[in-house]
């Protein structure tokens, strides 16, 4: 389907343009998990793309069993991290659902993140998987220096997982998630840690984009002016320097990156870069996330909306 036009609707799913994945969701769905093992398999070199996968792999597994008796009928790799990705979905759901069952189900997402790095010592996921768990608990380790608030944080486990891999798109947005204040974090602390983090790496890196996702995080509609604020000299930089360093990367990309281009696309909307976030708007084709957007309203909506201020055609439109 052409960017930009549209002969439906959005496609919300996370597999996006990955077809080779979007296929082997509907294999989990039907509790086969032979494609999943081949899926993950071809991604033991590529870091960015097996967390992506097994991450969404999880979401469609975690209602069903085929997690356990794929490590039951066929233990390796794969199947363990997939093993160790439900488990941690699990248990951050019943966490947040105040479940009685979320402190054991907390356990065994520990030790299936443990097994899964034993199987794949060099792989970063299953340390990013246990990352995602420590959002639960108030870590008091001290942040290094070069941060305004220091604020305490897991920074043992991401330092660790900076060393399997020092860009890993994932592990900065788990970690960064930590400091946020629904997490029991600040507005502040977040900011910091984001700006931190963003400035470390490449210019032409996704990571740039961390400090528009603490701003969005710390969107209070009932402040004055608050949508006003992403066209402050320093947030419309930061948008428009992502838009001219990042955005001519992502042809390159194995699939479209669907949520970071929305975080872009919402920011020079709010930034009033029609022009810019147009570009992004078209770079998303027809796919759709539900962040940054549902913190603004429908997401649905708050997406057609955007793409109407930037002349886009919006799905069902004649």
């Amino acid at each position: 389907m052409a960017a930009g036009l549209f002969a439906g609707q959005y496609v919300w799913h996370p597999a996006a343009d990955d077809r080779e994945l979007a296929s082997v969701c509907v294999e989990v769905r039907a509790g086969r998990y032979l494609g999943a093992h081949e899926l993950l398999a071809e991604t033991r070199d590529d870091l960015g793309l097996r967390a992506h996968r097994s991450l969404v792999l999880a979401s469609e597994a975690a209602d069903s069993d085929l997690a356990e008796r794929w490590l039951a009928e066929e233990p390796g790799p794969e199947a363990s991290l997939l093993w160790a990705r439900v488990a941690v979905l699990r248990a951050l759901r019943a966490a947040d659902a105040r479940d009685e069952r979320a402190r054991p189900l907390e356990r065994i997402a520990l030790n299936a993140c443990a097994r899964a790095t034993v199987m794949a010592p060099r792989d970063p996921t299953p340390w990013v998987a246990r990352l995602a768990l420590t959002r639960l608990h108030e870590i008091r380790e001290p942040a290094p220096q070069g941060l305004l608030t220091a604020p305490p944080g897991p920074w043992q486990l991401f330092s660790h997982i900076l060393r399997l891999d020092p860009f890993h798109r994932e592990g900065h947005h788990r970690f960064l998630a930590y400091f946020f204040s629904r997490h029991r974090g600040s507005a502040n602390a977040a900011w910091d840690v984001a700006a931190f983090l963003s400035q470390r790496a490449p210019v032409t890196s996704p990571l740039r984009l961390l400090p528009l996702v603490a701003l969005v995080e710390s969107y209070n509609p009932a402040q004055s002016l608050a949508d006003r604020v992403w066209e402050q000299p320093q947030w419309r930089s930061a948008a428009l320097a992502i838009y001219q360093n990042w955005l001519p990367e992502v042809s390159g990309y194995r699939f479209t990156p669907v949520l970071d281009l929305a975080y872009l696309a919402h920011a020079l909307v709010m930034a009033q870069c029609a022009f810019e976030a147009r570009a992004v708007l078209v770079a998303m084709g027809p796919y759709a996330s539900r962040m940054p957007w549902s913190v603004f309203g429908d997401p649905e909506e708050q997406l057609s909306r955007a793409r109407r201020a930037c002349g886009l055609p919006v799905p069902g439109a004649a």
